[in-house]
Order: C-alpha cells, then sequence, then structure tokens
C-alpha cells in the first residue's frame, strides 16, 4: 500500500470479542493506517484491546440491523481504499505482501480475495469451505452495505463497468467452527432476525437462502429443505434463471445430509447442466450415483471432478472435491467395481494430497487386511484417469 501512496482503512463492527479480535488486528496492524471499530454494546475487554491498536472507537446502539452498523463505520472512514473484516477472522501471514504487488488500486473500484471458512471441531486446513468474496472497495464511490442480516456490500455499479478484481489475499473465517455453531443464542438471533424480514417483505428470495442455511448448520434438514426450495422457486419466479449456484449446492447437501439417495436423482442432472464446472455439484452427483449403486457413472464423475480442480472461487465449495475426497470415492467406486490395485492406489492419490485425510486411510487399512499382497503396489502419485 504504501508503494502506490494509497491509504487503507480498516472498518470493523464488534460487540464482545475479546477472544478473537486481538488475533485479527495484529494480522493487518502493519497493512492499514487507520482503525475504524464500530461497537455495539461490548461489556467485556473489547473495546480497551482496540484502543491499544490506536483504534477509533465509535458506539453505536444496537438496532437488529447489521448493514446500518456497517455503514455508520464507512461514514467514519477517511482512506482512500476500505478493508471490511469480521473479529473472528484474520488476514493469512504469508498473502500480505500482496498489497504491495502490481497496480490493483489503480485498476479497480474493489477487490475480491479468497475467503477460507473452517468448520469441524478443530482448525484443519483441509476442512474448510473457500469462496471469492469483496472485501476492499475504494472509498467515496457511494458503495454501502444492504440487509439487516448477511449484509452485503452493493458494489452493482463496479460489476456493470468490469471493475472488480481479484487479489490472492487470503482471509480465515472460524465463525463456523462448531464451538460457534452450538452457540444457541447467535442462531436464535439470526433466525429472529431473518423471520422478521420474511414479515417485512415476504419476497425475500435471499431471506429463505440464509434461513435455510441457518436450519441446516443447526440440522435442522427439514426446515432448510423447505427454505431452500422457497429460495429457488423465488428466484425463478423474478426470472432470475438459473438462480444462484449455492443454493443448488446447498439443496443437494441437505439431500445428502439425510441419505435422500432418490430425492436427490435425477434433479441433480439439471444442476449440474445450469453450473458444469461446479465442481461440488459434480461431486454430489457422483456421490448420489454412488449409493445408488451406479458405480461406473458414479467413476465418471469424479473422474470430472478431478479434471475441474478446485481452483475456481466464483463458486462456495468444499476443499477436496476436487481432489483428495475426489480420489477417495474413485477408490471406492474402483472396489466396487473389483479393481482393487486401482483402488489402492487412488487411496493413495487422496492421502498424498491430504496426509490426514482418515477415510482414505481406512479404506487402505481395510484393503490391505483383505489383500496383505496390495500393501507391496508400487506408490504412484498420478494415477491414470
Amino acid at each position: 500500500m504504501r508503494q502506490n501512496k494509497t491509504s487503507l482503512s480498516l472498518a470493523m463492527i464488534v460487540k464482545d470479542e475479546e477472544n478473537c479480535i486481538k488475533r485479527c488486528l495484529d494480522s493487518v496492524i502493519n497493512l492499514i493506517d487507520e482503525i475504524i471499530i464500530v461497537d455495539t454494546g461490548s461489556t467485556d475487554k473489547t473495546i480497551e484491546i482496540c484502543r491499544s491498536y490506536n483504534a477509533q472507537v465509535f458506539p453505536y446502539p444496537w438496532n437488529n440491523n447489521f448493514a446500518e452498523a456497517r455503514n455508520f463505520g464507512l461514514d467514519k472512514v477517511t482512506g482512500d481504499w476500505v478493508l471490511w473484516l469480521d473479529a473472528d477472522e484474520e488476514v493469512v501471514a504469508e498473502n500480505r505482501n500482496q498489497l504491495n504487488k502490481g497496480t490493483h488500486f489503480d485498476d479497480y473500484d474493489a477487490l475480491s480475495v479468497p475467503l477460507i471458512n473452517f468448520y469441524g471441531e478443530k482448525v484443519d486446513y483441509d476442512e474448510v469451505v473457500q469462496i471469492a468474496q469483496p472485501r476492499f472497495f475504494r472509498n467515496h464511490m457511494g458503495f454501502r452495505f444492504e440487509n439487516k442480516i448477511h449484509e452485503w456490500l452493493n458494489l452493482s455499479s463496479a460489476y456493470e463497468q468490469d471493475r472488480v478484481g481479484f487479489l490472492d489475499f487470503k482471509i480465515y473465517h472460524y465463525g463456523y467452527m462448531n464451538s460457534q455453531v452450538d452457540n444457541k443464542q447467535k442462531f436464535n438471533r439470526n433466525v429472529t432476525l431473518l423471520l422478521q424480514e420474511l414479515k417485512e417483505e415476504q419476497s425475500h428470495a435471499w431471506t429463505h437462502y440464509y434461513l435455510a442455511a441457518e436450519y441446516y448448520r443447526s440440522k435442522d434438514f427439514r426446515k432448510a429443505f423447505k427454505h431452500v426450495n422457497q429460495s429457488i422457486r423465488l428466484f425463478l419466479n423474478e426470472g432470475i434463471i438459473p438462480p444462484p449456484s449455492m443454493l443448488y449446492r446447498l439443496k443437494y447437501s441437505i439431500l445428502l445430509e439425510t441419505g435422500s439417495w432418490e430425492g436427490a436423482w435425477p434433479a441433480i442432472q439439471s444442476a449440474v447442466r445450469m453450473y458444469p464446472d461446479y465442481v461440488d455439484l459434480n461431486f454430489y452427483m457422483g456421490v448420489i450415483l454412488y449409493y445408488k449403486q451406479k458405480y461406473q457413472e458414479a467413476l465418471d464423475c469424479f473422474k470430472v471432478c478431478i479434471q475441474l480442480g478446485e481452483d475456481n472461487l466464483k463458486y462456495l465449495s468444499i476443499k477436496g472435491a476436487g481432489s483428495f475426497r475426489a480420489w477417495y470415492y474413485i477408490g471406492l467406486c474402483l472396489v466396487k467395481l473389483n479393481s482393487q490395485e486401482e483402488a489402492f492406489l487412488a487411496y493413495q492419490q487422496a492421502i498424498t494430497i491430504s496426509n490426514n485425510f482418515v477415510p482414505a486411510r481406512e479404506a487402505i487399512a481395510e484393503l490391505i487386511s483383505m489383500q496383505p499382497k496390495l500393501g507391496d503396489c508400487i506408490k504412484n502419485p498420478n494415477p491414470e484417469l
């Protein structure tokens, strides 16, 4: 940033974040020129910690509207560009120098970056869902946040003019870890706000999607399925064809979680036709075919996943769908097709990519227990598709 003489402000909203705010601020302190914090009622040490980083902290009475709180902070920002973060996020250390490369801030009005969302019991770099999300934007352009909850930055004018670029500036997000998802107070707050939005505007397609996502994370799959289908119908009624890809990803995630193979087939084929380059949908179709005992067709799907890879960050994708998870299912299919040696090599490829991927290790152990000679197979990191 200093090289381009472009000033950068950090804008955040916080409340009772003493357990994570230091990690977040430590990750950006040498990158930014100004820290603007909007505090919506902290009673712990959050404000004290923020001020120790020379942050400007502005109290804001919470009114159940995340967008308004963020926009209040934007009104205080003075930098040329704005980076927005949440307290449960941090900038990945090895990517910080990206800000000093190229002319990103001259060529665009906003920049999307990889957002890496952890989930599960503990931090596992192979247990993540990732997508590109706009986190940098030029100040004084009129960009504002919208929506009471699951707020988003309205960059429609920048997208229309092809003024949104990409920067390999990874951000880790820890808010979907089990310890956070199990926070019933957060779940109840989110659902209450979303249901209130529905009362105010019944046809809000995105609100139904976000409700579905909340219910999915709380494992209320019946309600999740109801709302995701309603979201798809509303997008179709609005003439948005095809509806956003993440709706179909969520729909088939629900069906896979509940083992509804018959309910998922053959409709998954239509979703894949709409988004043929979406590796997750191809992966889901392969899983569905596998459990329908269509092993050769499933094998073909997983081969497509390997070919697609998982670098297409325009889609919300689980890590491994285009690599180690696909290789694992290739191994499962090959076992069913009586090609144990090829299956062994596929499992090996899975653990070569993800050394801690337990299902592949267990599958190898099971194969060797049944056929000890397989342990003598030559390791091949790139078995032929």
